[in-house]
């Protein structure tokens, strides 16, 4: 079915999503969970895999006729092992969250310990947070970062590992803007005989283009989301060293959830198969290219940044010292045409509703082609906009400058 048949068949929906498609092009998007995915992605994910149900695995499927899709499974699995570096891939989970937790079911029993990174530090809700299952069915213990450097404080987490001796120490975070350190984390692992999961949801991609150190051979287990640095349908991947094959493959199905949804393996393979190219390397370095540019930028303006800079595609700027909330200034930004996410800063005095800090991330523009130069003029209208919060006239001029600049650097959808 074509967008115009759609309009015919249910115009409400349609109507919507062309307005979704509207704003994508008018708008910059800063957020670090966003990407956009490539046309023949897009065509994958809503192919007639959709209408497959294909509960188990290749060539162990409880369902019937399922030959195909069980070709387009083992694709997709190859693809990832290479890409990756990694002995065993399950891309089956759902999500980011739904991979964690099957790496939860396989390898703890309810009431184990886990270490893993504070919320408010870079660390994940699926990592152990009270209001998520990972936090009511284990027993979470959190390291920080260093107060003075925004670093991960390996001497606490040293200490905290011994003390409570986890069963599962996790490598990873969704706004922490530096490299992270796998083979330290399997040091203090090795130390209490703890597993060690690395989550790489958001670095999957800086990863596979050889910008980040990959967690193999480090880690026992690693987790993956395909729509962030690592441009895809959505959904995750579980990755793992050899002996923890069977484990996981049960943890996912049936232990977590269900029947894979098919249309999306198909776009993951696709995806995966754009991000074997050698063109993918050099995306990965503009990424963090522009993502250093803009972290220079913003601290030449005067902004606190987390770990004053970064190595990733992500900076976490620090609002603690402007008398604004990290909510006001992502509604400011909006305004003007700029989309990203208030986020908590280490040590954090607010609540995460509010947050003192906003989190940029730079995918999405860089798949849109902007370089450096888009960087510098990307700073200004944010100084410009929390500068002047609350002004109707900064907003609409921004947000005029920012549908300019979004003009010259079309995807075609």
């Amino acid at each position: 079915m074509s967008f115009r048949d759609l309009k015919k068949t249910d115009p409400e929906v349609a109507k919507f999503l062309a307005s979704e498609i509207e704003r994508q092009k008018n708008t910059i998007d800063l957020c670090a969970s966003a990407n956009r995915a490539s046309k023949a992605v897009l065509a994958a994910s809503g192919s007639v895999f959709s209408d497959k149900p294909s509960e188990g695995y290749p060539g162990r499927r409880y369902h019937g006729g399922c030959r195909y899709i069980d070709e387009i499974e083992k694709l997709a699995i190859e693809r990832a092992k290479h890409l990756f570096s990694c002995d065993h891939v399950n891309v089956q989970p759902h999500s980011g969250s739904n991979a964690n937790l099957s790496i939860f079911f396989a390898a703890l029993k309810p009431g184990d310990s886990v270490l893993s990174m504070m919320l408010n530090h870079g660390g994940h809700l699926s990592h152990g947070h009270s209001v998520n299952i990972s936090g009511k069915f284990y027993n979470p213990v959190f390291y920080r970062t260093c107060r003075e450097t925004g670093l991960i404080d390996f001497d606490e987490m040293e200490k905290l590992a011994k003390e409570h001796r986890p069963k599962l120490i996790i490598a990873g975070a969704t706004s922490y803007p530096r490299i992270i350190d796998f083979k330290r984390f399997k040091e203090i692992a090795d130390l209490v005989g703890a597993y060690l999961l690395a989550d790489i949801c958001h670095i999957g991609g800086l990863v596979a283009g050889g910008v980040h150190p990959n967690p193999f051979p480090w880690c026992d287990f690693a987790v993956v989301t395909n729509y962030k640095t690592l441009p895809g349908s959505r959904g995750g991947m579980v990755m793992c060293k050899k002996e923890f094959a069977k484990m996981v493959d049960k943890a996912v199905f049936p232990g977590t959830q269900g029947g894979m949804i098919a249309s999306l393996i198909t776009a993951k393979a696709v995806a995966l198969k754009e991000a074997l190219r050698p063109e993918f390397k050099t995306y990965q370095q503009q990424i963090v290219a522009n993502a250093k540019m803009l972290a220079k930028e913003l601290m030449d303006f005067g902004y606190k940044l987390v770990t004053r800079g970064t190595d990733t595609h992500l900076m976490v700027v620090d609002l603690s010292d402007r008398n604004i909330t990290g909510k006001d200034a992502q509604y400011a930004l909006e305004m003007a045409g700029i989309t990203l996410d208030k986020n908590l800063i280490p040590y954090d005095t607010k609540p995460a509703v509010l947050a003192s800090g906003i989190r940029i991330g730079l995918s999405v523009v860089t798949s849109q082609r902007m370089r450096e130069p888009e960087m510098q003029k990307i700073a200004v209208f944010i100084d410009k906009v929390l500068t002047n919060r609350g002004n109707d006239a900064t907003y609409r001029e921004v947000r005029k400058d920012v549908r300019t600049l979004c003009g010259e650097f079309q995807i075609d959808r």
